[in-house]
């Protein structure tokens, strides 16, 4: 899913599902609906393909019975075992959840599109293992080095680019 397809899902979402604010907060009139809310919905409810759905429902009933907690403090290690056992949830999510949610520094998405990209405009490889062993010596901020290739700095003529 693109990051605008994203954003009209989680716009529909919060349409359908959020609560109605007391008064407007710039352009923004309703909240975004809790766990609680997403995990009792069933999967046609969704406007999303039924396997993304499942997932969805499945951590969203997951955070609401507290079994798994998405912030800084959670254990990284554990969240990312629960996560991985979800049917629909992958590596990627996983780092993804890793470096927003959990605020590990050293997430790092090697096999994203725009990692890849970052590199071939780079006259590096691309592929997710090239990317792998180029991060290495970024650690332990990978995430903070993902941030950059994905800013798109690096197309910018006046940047040095190593």
């Amino acid at each position: 899913m693109t990051v605008s397809g994203a954003r009209t899902v989680a716009g529909r979402l919060a349409a359908d599902y959020g609560r109605l604010l007391p008064a407007p907060v710039g352009t923004v009139t309703r909240t975004f609906p809790t766990a609680e809310v997403i995990a009792g919905l069933s999967p046609s409810d969704l406007p999303i393909p039924e396997g993304r759905a499942r997932a969805l429902l499945r951590v969203t009933g997951l955070l609401a019975i507290g079994a798994i907690v998405l912030d800084p403090g959670a254990d990284r290690d554990a969240v990312s075992a629960t996560l991985l056992d979800v049917p629909g949830i992958g590596p990627w999510t996983v780092a993804y959840v890793r470096m927003r949610a959990l605020g590990d520094p050293d997430a790092f998405l090697a096999g994203d599109l725009g990692v890849r990209r970052a590199f071939e405009r780079l006259g590096l490889p691309g592929g997710e293992r090239s990317a792998l062993a180029r991060a290495e010596s970024w650690r332990p901020y990978r995430a903070y080095a993902l941030q950059y290739l994905w800013s798109g700095l690096l197309d910018r003529p006046d940047k040095e680019k190593t």
